[in-house]
């Protein structure tokens, strides 16, 4: 490398895969500054958008719950329809799971031995814990919606946290928290007894700000919707109220605001997702004949919003019993539409799609076919969940 001009040293770093950059970093000290320099990051930020993405997975399961893997597409001898994973070295914490991710930083929620938020960056093994909230009842809070972000202005990151207080995440509203979808809507008067206060906090400040109340309820999510250096949820008035709406939070300055939705869902289809297609914010929606997803091609603007895909109904052969998977797909399986969820749209146009923590399939929009993708674990055959869409490599600062 010595003897390759200067400026070709950064070309070639910055399409390398995250773990052997990361091993990079041991060659040298000029090697270190420059994969550690912002402009190196947002350069290989923008090469792994152009291919095939990465992932991390967090294994389900009582014994190895606190396991986390690394795959991407781009590894496999046989490309595109099969993942290999990396073992990742995890935090020294007894339980965790993660709850939010942002530039292949991971904000993880761990419960022993008391609760509490750490920021890990499972390639260089830097992690922090944050401060606890302090408020007058902590005991009162019990269920929460968290968001994790970089404010582009300051290149500091940000955790916010909606904290719902006198109930648990159980009895949060059946669009709100994901574990009580199959409870019905709240009545009126136990709608009213439930108050939120939303917390911000700096990462590397001692503690977290107050901003206030809120008067709204946010869809907990799975993924980290974070479009324009807005972070946003499916939100509602209220418990009774069944509109879909659209809350962004700005990381710059700090303010929620309404984002257009897709005014031409008819009633019967109401969006339940959003996801992040080709860094456009995307809404998706389902009925008995399978998914929409509607995408938003210009930022905040209505009229934008265009119904880009519509995918039929599909069971993967791992979730299909034992004597039909010789037979092929049986559309006669019920799944429910909720147990899909989107991840994102490959480089040949593709949609990743998960089903129910176990299946991964790639939905090729053009032909219309499915095809189930191959995960292979080090000696490990069970259930997974996706956790978080690796866009880069960025480093935890704390000053």
């Amino acid at each position: 490398m010595d003897c390759l001009p200067r400026e070709l040293v950064p070309e070639i770093l910055s399409r390398l895969p995250i773990p052997s950059l990361v091993q990079s970093k041991s060659v040298c000290r000029a090697w270190r500054i420059l994969i550690q320099d912002q402009e190196f990051v947002d350069k290989h930020f923008k090469r792994m958008i152009d291919n095939y993405p990465s992932f991390i997975l967090q294994i389900i399961g009582n014994a190895i719950q606190n396991q986390l893997y690394f795959g991407d597409f781009s590894s496999h001898p046989n490309g595109g329809n099969a993942m290999i994973t990396k073992k990742l070295t995890i935090p020294p914490l007894s339980n965790f799971h993660l709850v939010s991710s942002c530039n292949g930083l991971l904000c993880l929620r761990f419960t022993r031995p008391s609760f509490g938020l750490c920021i890990y960056n499972p390639f260089t093994r830097d992690y922090i814990e944050l401060p606890k909230i302090i408020t007058k009842n902590p005991a009162s809070h019990h269920g929460s919606v968290l968001g994790f972000g970089l404010d582009p202005t300051t290149k500091k990151y940000k955790v916010v946290e909606v904290s719902y207080k006198g109930i648990t995440c159980r009895t949060l509203p059946r669009r709100v928290a994901i574990s009580s979808m199959r409870r019905p809507p709240l009545t009126a008067a136990y709608a009213s007894s439930i108050e939120s206060e939303v917390y911000i906090l700096t990462v590397g400040s001692p503690t977290w700000r107050n901003f206030g109340r809120f008067p709204f309820h946010l869809m907990w999510q799975k993924s980290q919707v974070l479009v324009h250096d807005k972070l946003h949820w499916i939100y509602y008035p209220d418990t009774i109220n069944a509109t879909d709406l659209i809350m962004s939070f700005d990381l710059a300055n700090e303010q929620f605001n309404e984002v257009p939705r897709p005014d031409f869902i008819s009633s019967d289809m109401r969006f339940h997702e959003l996801v992040v297609l080709r860094g456009c914010l995307s809404a998706v929606s389902s009925d008995n004949e399978g998914l929409e997803i509607r995408v938003m091609k210009e930022y905040d603007v209505r009229e934008s919003w265009v119904k880009e895909f519509s995918i039929g109904t599909y069971v993967p052969r791992i979730l299909q019993p034992n004597d039909q998977c010789e037979s092929g797909n049986n559309s006669r399986f019920y799944l429910p539409k909720r147990s899909i969820r989107v991840l994102c749209q490959l480089r040949s146009g593709g949609l990743l799609l998960e089903y129910r923590n176990k299946a991964l399939v790639i939905y090729d929009p053009h032909c219309r076919i499915f095809h189930d993708l191959q995960v292979t674990f080090a000696g490990i055959s069970t259930y997974f969940r996706i956790v978080v869409h690796v866009a880069s490599l960025n480093w935890i600062e704390t000053t």
